[in-house]
């Protein structure tokens, strides 16, 4: 098995990196392989609402950067992580132009990250880490993912790289949501074969302008 991490944080080695970091810890002592993928230091734009992804159907961005390669690094593995740090009680500017294209463009293309487990966490000077976190389990939900959970918010506080690992609530946040998505990924891995997956049905579309 593999789970793919994705660090949205421009610190390569910040208070970001360290969350994901203790999840990845737990991770490896169940023999699951895990890449950290430094995200928030590139340079990416947003979607721009083409919707060339939908037309072609070809799994890719129109715009061609290593969001491309990213989507198929995460439709390859069996589980992903998202961390990001808190900019203004929000997911950091970079990291959501990324997660805007690659789950639109998974959606487009027949729900790539559908039944994937995935999970998100939050560094957090003060305060935000909360929305931030809501924010990204939007995306998650929407693709269809399935979603372990810890026994709190998964939300570390520091603001100096490393602090956070004197927030002994919050790397224990981290080491138990470890410790539930291996399990889970053991889960679903072992019960492929026993029982079927529910049948994908086609997104229904609606708005409120009639």
């Amino acid at each position: 098995m593999k789970v793919t991490a994705f660090n949205g944080s421009p610190r390569k080695n910040g208070n970001t990196y360290h969350a994901i970091k203790m999840v990845v810890e737990e991770l490896k002592k169940e023999k699951i392989k895990v890449e950290i993928i430094h995200v928030g230091n590139k340079k990416i734009r947003g979607c721009i609402a083409c919707y060339r992804c939908a037309k072609n159907k070809d799994e890719k961005c129109s715009i061609n950067d290593e969001v491309n390669q990213w989507i198929q690094k995460i439709k390859e593995s069996d589980g992903v992580i998202l961390g990001s740090p808190v900019y203004f009680s929000g997911i950091a500017g970079t990291f959501k132009c990324f997660l805007d294209r690659a789950f639109l463009v998974a959606s487009v293309n027949g729900g790539m990250f559908r039944h994937k487990v995935g999970v998100a966490v939050v560094a957090d000077r003060r305060s935000g880490g909360v929305s931030t976190f809501d924010q990204l389990l939007h995306y998650l939900h929407y693709a269809e993912m399935i979603v372990p959970s810890s026994n709190y918010w998964n939300v570390v506080f520091g603001m100096n790289p490393g602090e956070v690992l004197k927030d002994e609530e919050g790397m224990q946040i981290m080491r138990i949501l470890g410790k539930n998505m291996a399990w889970t990924l053991k889960l679903i891995e072992n019960g492929n074969s026993i029982i079927s997956k529910p049948d994908k049905e086609a997104k229904i579309f609606t708005n409120f302008i009639r």
